[in-house]
C-alpha cells in the first residue's frame, strides 16, 4: 500500500505536479467510461494527490506529459515510457487482432490522408454510413478505421473533451526527444518488472503480464525473473495458500510504514485492486465489480467502491453522484471491520465521505443502508 501511494498524505506532492509524479510512479492510470461517480482515471489520482482536479488530466495530455494507449486496458501513461507501447503496436500492425478481425485498409488510408492534410480530427467529425445492429461496438466504419490506426500507432490522441477524443498523426503529437526505438521483448519484460516492483512491491509471475497479449512476453518475463532470483536481486515469498510472490531482496527486513487512521475511497479500477486474484491473496479481500453482474445476482450494488482503512480493505460502498441536484447518493455501505475501532473508523469515514462529496461536485449526501447498522448511525451524526 505504501508503494501504491495510499498510506501517506502527499506521497507524490499535490495538484498538477503531484498528478504528473503519480502517473510516472504508477506507470499507468486506467481509463473507464462509467460515470456513476468521477471516471476511473480521475478517481485514481484523487485518491493519491491532494488538490487534484479533473481538468488537470487534459493539461497533462496536451502538454505532452502523458499519452493515451493500451496497458492491460485503455490508460494514460507517462510520455517517458512511450517506447514500451511500441511492441503491442507492432503486433497489431503485423496482424494481431485487438478489436477488428478484418480492418478496412482502404478506408484507413483515406482517413490517414485526411488527417495529414486537414489536421486533427474528432471521431464524430467523420461522415460515414452507420453500421447496422445495436450495441456500443457497432461503430460506423470510419470510426473503426480511426481506432485501428490508433491501435497500430499511426495516430495518437492529441486532446480529449470528456470522452470525445481528438486524433492526430503520431509524429505531430510526440514531443521532441521522445525515444521511439522499438524495445526487444526482453527489454519490455525488464521494464514491466521494474515498473510493478516500484508501484506494487509484491508481484506474481502471472501478474507481471496481466492481460498483455504480446508474443513472447511471458517466456521473456520468466527468464528475467529467473535471472534476478539467481543473482539475488529478487526473493520469493510463499503464502500459506502456496502462491508465490516476488519482491526486491531485503524488502521484508525493512521497517513497516506507519499508517494513519484515515479512509480512502477507491475506484474499482484503481491500480491497487485491479488484479482481483492478487487482492484476495495478499489482503484477503474478495471483490467483484457488479455492474457486469445481472441485477438479481448482485450482492452489494451496481458500482461498489472498495474502502481502505489504514492498511486494510474493510468493505465497499455503492453510490451514485446526482450532479443535477448536487447530491451524492450512498445507496449502501457494507463493512467488515474485523475487530478494528468502530468509532475511529466512523470518524475517518465521515471525513473521507465529506471530501468525496466535494470531489464529485456535490453539496450533500444521502445515506442508505449500512451494515452493520450501528456504524451507520454514528456516520449520519458526523456527515
Amino acid at each position: 500500500m505504501a508503494a501504491q501511494g495510499l498510506l501517506h498524505a502527499r506521497p507524490f506532492g499535490s495538484g498538477l505536479h503531484g498528478a504528473r509524479h503519480a502517473i510516472k510512479h504508477l506507470g499507468y492510470v486506467q481509463i473507464d467510461s462509467i460515470a456513476v461517480v468521477h471516471r476511473a482515471h480521475h478517481h485514481v489520482l484523487y485518491a493519491r494527490v491532494p488538490g487534484y482536479e479533473p481538468a488537470m488530466m487534459n493539461r497533462l495530455l496536451r502538454g505532452g506529459d502523458v499519452f493515451e494507449y493500451w496497458a492491460h486496458a485503455a490508460a494514460f501513461m507517462p510520455m517517458g515510457d512511450f517506447r514500451y507501447s511500441l511492441p503491442y503496436k507492432q503486433a497489431i500492425r503485423s496482424g494481431q487482432v485487438h478489436w477488428y478481425k478484418n480492418p478496412d485498409t482502404k478506408l484507413m488510408r483515406e482517413v490517414l490522408a485526411r488527417i495529414r492534410v486537414d489536421g486533427p480530427l474528432r471521431s464524430r467529425d467523420l461522415e460515414a454510413r452507420k453500421s447496422t445492429g445495436s450495441g456500443w461496438w457497432d461503430w460506423k466504419p470510419a470510426k473503426k478505421a480511426i481506432e485501428q490506426l490508433y491501435m497500430r500507432g499511426d495516430l495518437m490522441v492529441a486532446d480529449r473533451e470528456g470522452f470525445q477524443k481528438t486524433y492526430d498523426l503520431t509524429e505531430r503529437v510526440l514531443p521532441a526527444g521522445v525515444d521511439t526505438s522499438l524495445p526487444s521483448v526482453e527489454a519490455l519484460a525488464r521494464y514491466l518488472l521494474s515498473q510493478q516492483l516500484r508501484s506494487s512491491a509484491f508481484v506474481s509471475l502471472k501478474g507481471l503480464t496481466y492481460l498483455r497479449r504480446i508474443p513472447g512476453l511471458r517466456t521473456a518475463t520468466k527468464a528475467v525473473v529467473a535471472e534476478k532470483l539467481g543473482s539475488r536481486e529478487l526473493e520469493q515469498v510463499r503464502l500459506e495458500s502456496g502462491e508465490v510472490y516476488l519482491c526486491e531482496a531485503g524488502m521484508l527486513e525493512q521497517r513497516l510504514p506507519r499508517t494513519a487512521a484515515r479512509v480512502i475511497i477507491l475506484s474499482p479500477f484503481d491500480n491497487s485492486v485491479i488484479q482481483r486474484e492478487r487482492l484476495s491473496a495478499l489482503f484477503d479481500f474478495r471483490y467483484q465489480l457488479e455492474c457486469y453482474v445481472p441485477e438479481a445476482k448482485r450482492r452489494y450494488g451496481y458500482f461498489c467502491l472498495p474502502l481502505l482503512y489504514r492498511d486494510q480493505f474493510v468493505g465497499v460502498m455503492d453510490c451514485k453522484a446526482h450532479r443535477n441536484s448536487a447530491q451524492l447518493e450512498l445507496k449502501s455501505l457494507h463493512l467488515q471491520l474485523r475487530g478494528l475501532d468502530e468509532s475511529a473508523f466512523a470518524s475517518a469515514f465521515a471525513e473521507a465521505l465529506r471530501r468525496f462529496v466535494r470531489f464529485q461536485g456535490c453539496r450533500a449526501v444521502a445515506l442508505g443502508t449500512t451494515l452493520p447498522r450501528r456504524i451507520g448511525f454514528a456516520i449520519k451524526d458526523m456527515v
